[in-house]
């Protein structure tokens, strides 16, 4: 394991610690914007994870969900090694006292994600991949699952903030997958949705208008554990952009056929 991927895991552990201990207590609530809250406890473990990397690599870029907004391939620092940070994805959740939520941590070296972090605080999960090295949960190989048809599957989405007038609101595609697969789950991480296809409790995710922090780590789990992670136009996956559709490989083509299809009722 290389030095960034072990700081990886163990600056996600400190700062699951910071998330399971926030929920047995009272915390600040504000808006971000319609539906998309913060609290102080996803400030509270970004500050965290950020000393930390400085601490260890104080010339490393740093892009993390709550701190000023940065565009794709920038950040503070001046090294070309990156650090993609969720601090709480699922902050919704966590802020409902539903138990699906993690931390998130990525690297990226020359615009490749290098290594990826999902810890899961409340069932103390630690899912690490890095590239060409495999995936694994709490140090054991992890794989996608062996599922080959559609209709036999689980898979999981998510819908944007803004949903009420985004035109690209998931809705459609929701109909048309719901009518699809075995059945559908949405559980509000989506990092934590990927990492359960690495692992194979899913067998497919897709979603739209996600960050770059919402991704990155969760879609090179499942490139390890031997999936497939694409555009949801079917091209090469680039984790800094909004859209994603991850799987087993086996059922991915059938996901972007899905995807395809015209809208519901619509010649």
């Amino acid at each position: 394991m290389h030095d960034h991927t072990r700081h990886a895991s163990e600056i996600a552990r400190e700062a699951g610690a910071i998330l399971r201990e926030g929920q047995r207590h009272p915390f600040a609530i504000d808006m971000k914007g319609n539906r998309d809250l913060v609290t102080s406890v996803d400030t509270a473990s970004e500050k965290l994870i950020l000393d930390r990397i400085r601490q260890n690599y104080p010339d490393d870029r740093i892009v993390a969900e709550e701190s000023a907004p940065v565009a794709p391939g920038e950040g503070t620092g001046t090294c070309s090694r990156a650090w993609i940070v969720d601090p709480l994805d699922g902050t919704n959740n966590f802020a409902h006292g539903y138990p699906f939520y993690c931390v998130a941590i990525a690297v990226e070296e020359a615009g490749e994600v290098v290594t990826g972090v999902v810890y899961d605080p409340l069932r103390d999960e630690m899912f690490v991949a890095e590239r060409g090295a495999g995936a694994t949960l709490n140090g054991k190989r992890i794989r996608v699952s062996d599922a080959s048809l559609l209709g036999d599957s689980i898979v999981a989405t998510g819908f944007p903030y803004d949903r009420s007038a985004a035109s690209e609101n998931n809705l459609g595609n929701l109909s048309r997958f719901i009518l699809s697969v075995r059945g559908i789950r949405r559980a509000g991480s989506a990092e934590l949705d990927l990492a359960y296809v690495a692992c194979g409790r899913l067998d497919g995710f897709w979603e739209l208008g996600l960050k770059i922090w919402d991704v990155a780590a969760g879609g090179l789990l499942v490139l390890e554990a031997g999936g497939a992670v694409s555009q949801t136009d079917g091209s090469d996956w680039d984790h800094s952009r909004g859209d994603i559709v991850a799987s087993n490989g086996r059922v991915h083509d059938e996901m972007l056929a899905v995807l395809r299809a015209p809208e519901l009722g619509v010649d």
